[in-house]
């Protein structure tokens, strides 16, 4: 390899423009061929029939693809077959109504909500609160007659007997079931209980799975007799739930195994199937309604709760059932087990009659007439609406007789039996109330449900001519669809003032109306009417200037009664808070900025006093929240005198957070009009200023990051119009404007950094937008700046540098100097772009070797490569300062490249000095490739002077020295060779194209030794190889001489 010291380097001379010329291609017409058309036509057409099938309702079309192509003529096709995902991208409904099952599923709840849809609650969503509302710390006594293991084995032995006997057999078993001669009570704790009825679940379903299904039997009975026992009355409605749980599997059970002995024979076929899922009674066969009958008759069997007659009175003898409501409610007052066991398997009605369940299900609710404890009637009822909706929705005439009896027991809450339960068991009025909270709801929803508004005038008919009940008129509001409470609210305050408010405070009965009226809108002439009837009584549920007196003077006189009076202020505030964020919203919703200011003002005087806000934090935000949900016009918002002194209650840093990044994204979201308003203004930098100063060295990166993200939208919208003239004011996009004015929008920029420099984002956002601002001043005044214009764009620089340091991140700092560095330059200031190039020359020595980059820590060598390459990009269009040395600003970045510490393994600092040489050669040039309009670079000021030659000569002599002997030192192993030979060709190729060959240069050895070197191990990739010879050979052919001598000494 020739020596560098021989070398006389000389740039070669281009002619851009004729290059570029002789490089670019013919442009040809390529609309009538292209190689993708079949693909694009392909795609149309799926895209189209999907839409044909999709938006022409009730077709029956099928939808099939196009048939594929010759592969041969379309390479790029799909077809169905290779591609299975074409087919569900023509049909997305395909697969699903390919997975349709003749069977049952194997879960209990596919027999559930048949025929509901997704606005009708389900009872799981239900029994969670249940569970989690209804509990007890008392022992809970639960009693059962199963026999001991001696017993078992002895009814084992009977199982095993002749199949004459098997009848006999199982009736003895429910004859031993029914003495109860085996009982055992046991007092369990409420975890203990759960234990057991999970027991007794799993239980029946090994029992059935065993075959003995007169053990499951006996479980399900066993079950429902459970639900008589009152003594642990406030475990009741969860007591409800999990034995309710245990019938629905056993229904499941029997419903399952009745349908799979079903099986019938279809026309031509030999072999006997299940019933379908959508059967008929017709379809089933004898046999499958014998063993139907055969169930019911073993639940009709029940001595202790139903005369021996009943056999004869049985489901299926409508003729008779009068006589027998009359005998079972005589003669058993207190048991609903029956009611039970049969409507979990009223299912099962299915394989006799095809229209059994309306009348079974209205003999039931008769049935439960009978039962004497209300608690107890009024949860089976609500089972047996449960079991009609999810069997028969369709069937309602059973649902408003259920609500009617249920309305029927409140005459018996006086009773002697009611009121010796609530003595014994210590338990208020109210705290019985609130035990049929949950039946009464799940009634009245199921009432409800697709009911007409009739139906709801049926309903309070019934209402008013019993007892206004709040729990009632509670569940009514609940239940019922939001639009027919809302055109009757001005009846349903009135109701609800006048209630009896035993059960449920009247506050709740006001948040359920105002849920209404807030999802639905009232008449217009009754809703101010409405509100002032409303509030009238929510601003009297406290008044803080007569409790406090009162608080004062109690001190004096009696410490117990003093803490009694603080208990019922914080729940009378509790009760007007609970109003105030429902009610607020309605006004938000219906009513201007002075009615919301008036309940803002209410609110801060009731809360204010004995700072009882701080228990209110949760409501206080909900309030917020709903008011910006309606009022997203700000001018209107923050010229309420009362809306920043109402969040000054959030005086928990945390939730004053929370509500100032909720403002501000409704904010960035809503906000369509372009605003000069310094109040929206100033309040919106409040609000950022909050959440920025929040910030501190303990904040998570996720914190910052989102808080950075939200003053970055807000500040996004405060910058000049893009379109601006003088005559045009469009709107181009939402956001603040200062209009022509950009010294008010740079002053602003002032503004923001003083308050948000503890972010990176956001110091890097501002400094971005004064960049821009810059640059769109060199727009307006079209490249040719005037004395005010010059000065304002200096401003902006000088707000850059001073800027920058503030920048935590280095590698943002980097990035920083030299886009605002080549602002300043664009711009002809020439001095303040020397400065930012130099601050960043200076800021390379802090770069570390690795940093957490995307979470993860990684080198910087890759940046660096980069921003070197970006960097010397950028000094082709800076012209060198006169009171400096040629190319000074190249020669620092060089020198600062040596101040990062390279790693060992890689080549990457190589790869700079080959790139800087490629730079060096075309700041030779006489005209540069690109410049700057309206800046004199250096090819104006030089054009290839012989002295700028001289020196440039030297810099890469001495960048090529250093390459040398870089290469030099990758010889040892194979894995060095590989990156010599690399290197070697990157060399070729970058001197190549800058270098002129000739007698005097030497250059051309140096070529032929590189390639060889490159070409030596073979590393690299061939076809490059390839690729680079056939260019030196074309340009050998063009110009001849030297480079032809060149290319005839290349071989691959």
């Amino acid at each position: 390899m020739a020596a560098t010291e021989d070398l006389n380097w000389r740039p070669r001379l281009r002619q851009y423009d004729v290059e570029l010329e002789r490089l670019s291609l013919p442009r040809e017409d390529s609309s009538g061929h292209h190689p993708l058309m079949g693909l694009v036509a392909l795609v149309e057409t799926a895209s189209t029939t999907k839409k044909t099938k999709l938006g022409a309702k009730g077709s029956k079309d099928t939808v099939s693809a196009p048939p594929p192509s010759d592969p041969l003529q379309d390479p790029l096709s799909i077809s169905a077959a290779a591609d299975p995902l074409s087919a569900a991208l023509l049909d997305p409904l395909s697969a699903a109504s390919a997975e349709s099952s003749s069977t049952f599923g194997a879960k209990k709840t596919e027999m559930m909500n048949v025929g509901i849809d997704e606005t009708f609650e389900p009872w799981s969503s239900k029994r969670t609160s249940i569970l989690s509302t209804y509990t007890t710390s008392q022992r809970i006594p639960i009693t059962t007659s199963f026999l001991p293991s001696e017993e078992r084995e002895k009814l084992e032995t009977k199982a095993q007997a002749a199949a004459g006997d098997k009848v006999k057999n199982r009736l003895e078993q429910l004859d031993d079931l029914e003495d109860g001669s085996v009982r055992e009570t046991l007092n369990l704790s409420q975890v203990e209980y759960l234990r057991k009825i999970e027991e007794l679940n799993v239980s029946l379903v090994n029992h059935w799975d065993n075959d003995q299904r007169v053990k499951a039997l006996k479980i399900a009975i066993q079950c429902s007799k459970l639900l008589i026992d009152t003594k642990v009355i406030q475990f009741y409605p969860s007591k409800f739930v999990l034995i309710t749980d245990i019938l629905d599997n056993f229904g499941y059970l029997v419903y399952d195994r009745i349908r799979r002995k079903s099986t019938i024979i279809l026309p031509g076929a030999s072999k006997p199937v299940m019933l379908p899922e959508n059967f008929t009674s017709d379809q089933v066969p004898d046999s499958g309604k014998e063993t139907c009958r055969n169930w019911f008759f073993k639940i009709a069997s029940i001595r202790e709760l139903i005369p021996r007659l009943y056999p004869s009175l049985s489901p299926f003898s409508s003729s008779s059932s009068s006589l027998f409501y009359s005998l079972s409610a005589w003669f058993f007052p207190d048991s609903p087990t029956l009611s039970y066991v049969e409507a979990a398997i009223m299912k099962c009605y299915s394989f006799l009659t095809n229209k059994e369940y309306t009348q079974a299900l209205i003999r039931l609710t008769k049935m439960v007439r009978g039962i004497g404890d209300p608690l107890v009637a009024g949860y089976a009822r609500a089972y047996l609406c449960r079991v009609g909706m999810s069997i028969a929705p369709e069937s309602r005439m059973h649902l408003l007789p259920n609500f009617t009896d249920y309305l029927s027991t409140y005459s018996q809450l006086n009773s002697d039996h009611v009121q010796n339960t609530l003595g014994l068991q210590g338990l208020e009025m109210s705290q019985y109330m609130h035990l049929f909270w949950p039946a009464v709801e799940w009634i009245l929803q199921c009432i409800a449900y697709k009911a007409s508004e009739a139906t709801l005038d049926d309903v309070l008919a019934k209402i008013k001519e019993n007892v206004v009940s709040a729990p009632v008129l509670n569940a009514v509001m609940n239940s019922f669809k939001p639009e027919y409470i809302a055109q009757k609210a001005t009846m349903f305050s009135d109701m609800v003032r006048d209630c009896e408010e035993v059960g449920l405070p009247k506050y709740k009965l006001y948040v359920s109306l105002g849920n209404c009226v807030v999802a639905a809108d009232p008449p217009q002439k009754e809703r101010l009417q409405l509100l002032n009837s409303v509030w009238k009584t929510v601003s009297k549920l406290t008044e803080p200037g007569v409790r406090v007196y009162q608080l004062s003077c109690c001190a004096e006189i009696n410490k117990n009664f003093f803490q009694y009076v603080i208990i019922l202020l914080f729940l009378s505030l509790q009760e007007y808070i609970q109003c105030t964020q429902v009610w607020m919203e309605y006004v938000a919703k219906h009513f201007t900025k002075r009615e919301v200011n008036t309940l803002l003002d209410d609110i801060i005087k009731h809360m204010t006093p004995g700072r009882v806000f701080e228990n209110h934090y949760p409501e206080l935000v909900s309030i917020i929240n709903r008011i910006l949900a309606h009022m997203t016009d700000f001018h209107v918002l923050f010229s309420m005198d009362k809306f920043l002194p109402f969040m000054d209650l959030l005086q928990k840093d945390s939730v004053k957070v929370e509500v100032c990044q909720n403002v501000v994204k409704s904010f960035i979201i809503h906000q369509e009009e372009e605003t000069s308003d310094p109040v929206v203004i100033n309040a919106n930098m409040y609000l950022c200023k909050v959440m920025h100063d929040h910030l501190n060295a303990l904040s998570l990166d996720d914190e910052r990051r989102q808080i950075g993200n939200l003053v970055i939208g807000f500040l996004m919208k405060v910058r000049p119009l893009t379109s601006w003239s003088v005559q045009l004011s469009v709107k181009t996009s939402p956001q603040i404007s200062f209009g022509r004015d950009f010294e008010q929008q740079l002053g602003f920029f002032v503004e923001a950094r003083a308050s948000f420099s503890n972010v990176d984002s956001i110091l890097v956002f501002l400094i971005q937008s004064v960049n821009r601002l810059a640059m769109e001043t060199r727009r307006r005044v079209k490249g040719s700046h005037t004395r005010k214009t010059a000065a304002f764009v200096r401003a902006c620089a000088a707000y850059c540098y001073i800027t920058i340091p503030s920048v935590d991140n280095i590698l943002l700092k980097l990035n920083l100097y030299l886009l605002s560095g080549r602002v300043a330059i664009s711009n002809g200031a020439l001095s303040q772009g020397d400065a930012f190039f130099k601050a960043a020359i200076n800021s390379l020595k802090d770069v570390p070797q690795f940093m957490e980059i995307d979470r993860k820590r990684q080198s910087t060598e890759r940046f660096m490569v980069e921003y070197f390459n970006s960097f010397l990009s950028t000094l082709l269009t800076v012209p060198d300062n006169p009171d400096q040395q040629a190319l000074y600003l190249l020669r620092g970045l060089l020198n600062g490249l040596n101040e990062y510490q390279w790693s060992t393994s890689t080549d990457c600092k190589m790869r700079v000095y080959i790139n800087a040489i490629c730079l060096l050669a075309a700041a030779c040039q006489e005209r540069y490739l690109y410049s700057l309009e309206k800046v004199d670079c250096n090819d104006s000021l030089y054009a290839g002077d012989p002295k700028l030659v001289a020196e440039v000569a030297k810099l890469v002599h001495t960048l090529l020295d250093q390459v040398m002997e870089h290469m030099k030192g990758l010889n040892t192993t194979l894995e060095l060779k590989k990156r010599q030979s690399h290197l070697a060709l990157r060399l070729f190729a970058s001197l190549f194209a800058h270098v002129e060959l000739s007698e005097q240069t030497n250059m051309s050895s140096l070529l032929v030794n590189l390639w060889n070197l490159a070409c030596k191990h073979r590393t690299g990739d061939g076809k490059m190889l390839v690729g680079y010879h056939g260019v030196v050979k074309n340009r050998g052919a063009r110009v001849g001489g030297h480079y032809q001598e060149l290319a005839e000494q290349l071989s691959v």
